[in-house]
């Protein structure tokens, strides 16, 4: 994931996310058809449990210091391309997220990687 935070340069939003995004979620051909068939589930919780982490005028995450409880049982959260489409995040697909990771992470962005061990590496590209 990439994002435009307060310091982001002109030439790294062009770089990175394009003219128009604000946001980019990249994932590699392998894992679209897993991302269009899962049935992915949430929990959904009382916001003042959690406070922000990270930078406090752009927080990257909310965390909770005590044990929270869900208000319910989890819940389906539906159709992940579409969400992204009504959230305004783009959707990317690459060969390689390895390489694109290598750029993000030098940049102006603000950036995350979740299950990078997941990604193909160079040598499966060979």
């Amino acid at each position: 994931m990439a994002w435009r935070i307060h310091q982001t340069t002109k030439q790294d939003q062009q770089r990175i996310l394009g003219p128009t995004a604000e946001r980019v979620h990249v994932i590699e051909y392998g894992w679209l058809q897993r991302m269009q068939t899962a049935k992915l589930f949430g929990y959904r919780f009382h916001a003042a449990d959690f406070e922000p982490y990270g930078d406090p005028a752009e927080p990257h995450a909310f965390v909770a210091h005590q044990p929270v409880h869900p208000l319910g049982p989890p819940e389906p959260v539906g159709d992940l391309l579409s969400l992204h489409e009504q959230a305004g995040i783009e959707l990317r697909l690459t060969v390689s997220l390895l390489s694109w990771w290598d750029t993000v992470v030098g940049t102006s962005v603000g950036f995350s990687g979740i299950r990078l061990a997941n990604a193909r590496s160079q040598h499966d590209l060979s």
